[in-house]
This record gives structure tokens, sequence and C-alpha cells, in this order.
């Protein structure tokens, strides 16, 4: 088997994808996810123009090998434009051989460990009674574990909070980046935000008891000991994880936070190879691994990522918001599965224009995920309705502080 052609496809239905398609002398076709929120045309650029010329007359079954090959053939190493590019071509080549296996992916990656994934669900809301309705609707919509995002006193947008406004015009809900001409400034005050979290978290837990599994994410706005303050203040209302509590490339600045606090840290989101873990892994500063199998090399990295995370028993909490694809969930669905060490997806729906674009097997039943038993990844792409989506220009928004420095957004 060989591949014939490595095309790169561009839309825009409920915001901008990139999908690479690969096709072989057999005519089996295998989709990889590209996306890269606000920077999609880098890695378009990037496989249509470095990598697809590579692929032509490639065995298709030698993942491996093609992986190694665009990682140390380019000699610039890393990033996330990088890394999305090989991401996409190694989770089309893992559809492919399952395809051709006549299995479900997650069968070449050593079968089932677990009936189904337990996902987590986006609950905000400008004030408390906004944010419980929010609660009770994800809820309703099955749910079992929830995070919690707020908006805070004096500060007028924060990330996450779905009803606040933008400068678009449209729900701030699951997509952040706008379709604007130059990205969304937005304040910040951290003491603010200090000083309000916990109460949300008593008010929570007050209104909805102990056992719901509540998660929040920083998104890298505290310094280290700011973390570990947030993180103390937090721990008698039994947090899932802290996400992102303070930007993470200095990973020597987790073992402060470590040393303050017993609330469960999930790190990684903006991480695209293992080299970023190296010390949170081995110094056990961490408790869940939130790369995204799209921003990470594909699912060749994300299982030997794991697999290194397993041994000091840190578990999974793969990346999974509306910027990653259908075909990017659907390949962190089959690895969620197989490995062992798993411990909670992030799980937000696409938009119906995206659904029409990309067709999936996956399904959502009283709060788990499964990805079906449709051979390859289980999602197909409708070239034609994908074409009524043309690419629009969209920016994510970013952070100053009152006296107008810039800010970690």
């Amino acid at each position: 088997m060989k591949i014939t052609a490595a095309d790169v496809i561009v839309t825009s239905p409920d915001r901008n994808f990139v999908t690479l398609k690969i096709t072989t002398d057999d005519g089996i076709t295998g989709l990889g996810d590209g996306t890269l929120n606000g920077r999609e045309l880098a890695v378009a650029s990037y496989l249509a123009d470095h990598v697809a010329p590579l692929l032509i007359g490639r065995d298709p079954h030698r993942i491996e090998d093609t992986w190694q090959f665009l990682y140390r053939s380019a000699y610039w190493r890393r990033g996330p434009v990088t890394m999305a590019a090989i991401a996409a071509v190694d989770v089309a080549l893992w559809d492919i051989k399952a395809k051709a296996a006549g299995m479900p992916l997650y069968q070449l990656l050593g079968g089932a460990s677990r009936n189904g994934i337990m996902a987590y669900g986006h609950a905000s809301g400008r004030d408390l009674p906004e944010l419980f309705d929010s609660i009770r609707l994800h809820l309703e919509l099955g749910y079992r574990s929830i995070r919690v995002q707020t908006s805070v006193p004096g500060v007028d947008a924060v990330y996450g909070v779905a009803a606040q406004p933008s400068i678009d015009g449209k729900r701030y809900d699951y997509e952040p980046a706008q379709r604007t001409p130059l990205p969304a400034e937005e304040d910040w005050d951290t003491r603010a935000y200090l000083r309000h979290l916990p109460g949300v978290f008593e008010a929570v837990r007050n209104e909805f008891g102990p056992e719901l599994p509540l998660l929040h994410d920083g998104h890298h706005r505290m310094t280290p000991i700011q973390a570990a303050r947030l993180g103390k203040d937090l721990e008698p209302y039994d947090l899932f994880w802290l996400e992102d509590c303070t930007p993470a490339e200095n990973q020597e600045a987790l073992r402060l936070v470590r040393q303050h606090t017993t609330t469960p840290l999930a790190i990684g989101e903006v991480f695209n190879t293992v080299w970023d873990y190296q010390t949170l892994i081995r110094e056990q500063l961490i408790d869940y691994v939130r790369s995204a199998v799209t921003h990470t090399g594909g699912i060749t990295a994300m299982r030997k990522l794991l697999d290194y995370a397993a041994q000091y028993q840190i578990k999974s909490g793969i990346h999974g918001p509306t910027d990653i694809s259908p075909v990017g969930m659907a390949a962190a669905l089959h690895l969620d599965l197989a490995i062992h060490n798993f411990g909670i997806q992030e799980y937000m729906r696409h938009g119906p224009a995206t659904d029409e674009v990309f067709r999936q097997s996956f399904s959502f039943t009283n709060g788990y995920l499964h990805p079906g038993e449709l051979p390859g990844i289980g999602v197909e792409l409708d070239e034609e309705a994908a074409a009524r989506f043309p690419y629009q220009a969209a920016y994510l928004p970013f952070n100053r502080l009152k006296d107008g420095t810039v800010h970690d957004w």
C-alpha cells in the first residue's frame, strides 16, 4: 500500500478547522486534525507546503517511522505548529491502518480498558443563580462532572463565562476566538479573582452537595505563590482538579505550589511534547496530563507520554474543547478507552454545522463517551459541506491589567 494523495482542507462551520486527508492506492482514506486555534493557516501551510509532498509514495503502515521522519528531518523540532502538523499525519495514518484491519482504532491500541469514558462539561455564570442554572442544565444533559467558571466582580470579561458579551455580538460560549480584524482586549485582576472564587465553590458545594466532581481552570493567570494560595483555599471544596494554575513553562514553579496544597493539579493544554513534562512527571508535581492529541504529535506521541506518566500514577485529562475538531476528539476517545491510566475527558459538544461537515460515530450517554465500533477513528468528512464554510480569520482575546500591562490570557 502506498500514499497517493495528502490534501489539506480548511473549513469554518462553527469555527475554523484544519483537516488532513490522506488517500492510498487501495482507495482507503484517513483523516487527521491539525487545528491550532487562532493560527490555523500556519499549520495548513506547514502541511500543504512542507509535509504533504514528503508523504507521497510512502507506506502508510509505517506510522512510527513516518513520525520520526517528520520530527527529525525538519531539524526545527517541537512547537505547536510542527506538532499539530505531525499529529494530523499520525492520526490519519492510524485511521487508515484501523480501516485496513477492519477494526475501530482502540482495538489496535490493545483493546478497551473500560466500558466508557467519563467526561466533564463546562458550566459558567455571571452570578450564582446563572451559574447554578448552568450546572443544572449540564446535569440534565448527562454530565456527571462539571467545570465551574464564574465572572469576577470588577472584571468585565473572564475566560470561560458563556453569557458575557463579546465584541462580535455573539455569545461567548465555547469559542472565545472571535471573528474580528484584531484580538479583543480583556481586563484582569488576580487579587479580585482570588478573593471571589472560594466563596463561589462554597456556594456550589452547599447547593449541589459533596459528591459532584468539580473542576476549575485558572488559565495560566497566577504566579506560583498565588496558585498555591488558591489551591489551599479551595481544599475544603474537594476539587477534582485545579487546571493550569500558573504558566508551567517553568516546570520547577510547580514545586512551590505542591508544597502548599493537596488540591489535585492538571497542566499541559499548551504543551506539545514529552519534554514539556519531564520535571512535572518525574517529580510528581501534577496529577493529570492535559495535552491534546491534536497538539502533541498525535496518537503515537500521546501514548508514549501517558505511558511515562503512568509510572508515577499520573492520569490523563486530554484537552477536548470545540477548537479540537471531531477528528481530534475521536482520536482522543480511542486512546482514552485503551490506556490504563485514564482520568477524565473534556467534552464540549460541537455545533450543528460542524456535525454536518464531520460525520461522527462517537456517542455520549449517561455521562460517558464511547468512540463507536466503526473501522478507523469513526469520523468521515463531507467535503461538499466543508466547502460551504470558508475560512474566516479569528483571534483569541488577550488580557491587560488595570495599569495596562499585558497579562496571560
